[in-house]
């Protein structure tokens, strides 16, 4: 069998659940008992009909081969994708004990299957062919700076606000509350500026947030004034600073750079999600390029976004680079295989390489929260109430975020490491280190933390 064969490990498969609740259900359906007629193919598709409630079972299907990840359907109700069936299914699938064994998939499943697939190829025809330009570029071009100037004018309206709260004293934001930072973000939203309007959602929370609160206000105000001086003026700036500015500041852009073929490994998914939107993220590393880039994905209150991708297999895929000076985002291109099994790891640094690191992706974008970093041989240790990554083969540690101690991620790392050295893949930042996964020393799958 081809690539797709390969089959995933349990945890590259719950890697893939939307959320806990979903992992945990999928786990509990990943035995054989409910399901029936379960199969796969040399194309890379699962089946399978699994029992519920109702009288007749659901139909799962999964096409491990499609060009943007693994792709799902199932006759269940559930509004989360993949849902539990699918999770349950690829955990049967990935037990390798015969109980989903090669054969013909059956009529409603080849269906599905055939109309992805022709969808798939007509969508690249069309690109092949070029797509049609603006009816109206002119018209385009009048609305661009239209909006140009109403976030002019709300960065001019934000630095008097600003401007106002540093005179009057930082114990004023304390006694206002958040509706005053509610108020000046919704003056951001009609200037057309969502970036400014979600970090001054993000000074809200601070004030009498704990002890040396006005110290973090006042970083956060002076990086939001460094913005907003950035986008005024934008023109004085290098063109990739300049482009970063507009990033921030939230207008939007497309992956312009020169598709980048490569054997990427995956890094690393995870979601987070507000009222409104679910935004996954998913690290890749480049095994010739060297590069490490992210991929991000959306998906509307209370659904998943539709790209998933297994942690720790790689996939021979064209990746193409987002404008900005040291933005990692990057855009999922052609994808000439399915994610495979591999032995591939990404390079690895020590501690104070990954602080360097950081501080020159700074240069590059002063508000960058974390930069993407590999740890060798370190080793989880706790210090006081909290935990640390200390270099085996040194004196330094880099702490973990207060997000990363209460994920019950960590205790996997620990477990895993067991008082020896581990790899370890994750974001470090202004506030610590977040582990996103791990490889044990020597051979040995990778164990998402996330």
């Amino acid at each position: 069998m081809t690539q797709q064969g390969v089959r995933w490990t349990a945890d590259q498969v719950l890697a893939l659940a939307p959320d806990v609740a979903s992992r945990k259900a999928g786990s509990r359906l990943g035995a054989a008992g409910p399901w029936s007629g379960a199969g796969s193919s040399e194309e890379g598709t699962v089946w399978g009909l699994c029992r519920g409630s109702g009288s007749n079972p659901y139909r799962t299907v999964v096409d491990i081969a499609d060009s943007t990840g693994p792709a799902y359907k199932c006759s269940c109700p559930s509004r989360k994708f993949p849902c539990k069936h699918a999770l349950g299914l690829l955990l049967l699938w990935a037990g390798e004990d015969g109980t989903v064994p090669r054969g013909q998939a059956p009529d409603w499943a080849e269906e599905w299957i055939e109309g992805r697939r022709k969808r798939a190829d007509d969508k690249r025809a069309a690109s092949a062919a070029g797509s049609p330009p603006s009816a109206d570029p002119e018209a385009a071009r009048r609305r661009a700076e239209r909006r140009a100037e109403r976030i002019t004018a709300g960065a001019a309206e934000l630095e008097q606000r600003l401007t106002d709260l540093l005179r009057g004293g930082l114990a004023a934001a304390e006694r206002a509350g958040y509706g005053l930072w509610e108020e000046t973000a919704a003056r951001m939203v009609d200037a057309q500026a969502p970036g400014l309007a979600a970090r001054v959602r993000e000074l809200g929370a601070i004030p009498s947030s704990g002890p040396g609160w006005p110290v973090r206000l006042l970083e956060e105000c002076a990086l939001l004034h460094l913005l907003d001086q950035g986008w005024l003026r934008r023109e004085e700036l290098p063109d990739g600073l300049a482009a970063t500015v507009r990033s921030r500041i939230g207008l939007p852009g497309s992956a312009d750079g020169p598709p980048v073929r490569d054997q990427w490994l995956v890094l690393a998914q995870y979601d987070s999600a507000d009222s409104r939107l679910t935004t996954r993220r998913i690290w890749l590393h480049g095994a010739e390029s060297g590069r490490t880039v992210l991929l991000l994905s959306y998906g509307a209150a209370g659904r998943a976004p539709e790209l998933a991708l297994p942690v720790g297999p790689a996939l021979d895929a064209e990746v193409s680079a987002y404008p900005g000076a040291g933005q990692p985002r990057a855009a999922l291109g052609e994808q000439f295989s399915a994610p495979a099994p591999t032995t591939l790891r990404p390079p690895a640094v020590g501690v104070a390489e990954a602080a360097r690191q950081y501080g020159d992706a700074l240069r590059d974008d002063p508000w960058l929260d974390s930069h993407p970093v590999t740890l060798g041989r370190v080793i989880p240790t706790p210090d006081g109430d909290h935990w640390q990554l200390a270099d085996a083969d040194g004196e330094l540690a880099l702490p973990l975020t207060l997000a990363a101690e209460s994920n019950a991620g960590l205790w996997r790392l620990v477990a895993l490491s067991g008082g020896a050295p581990v790899t370890v893949f994750g974001e470090c930042g202004h506030r610590g280190f977040t582990p996103l996964t791990a490889w044990p020393q020597g051979p040995g799958a990778a164990v998402p933390l996330c």
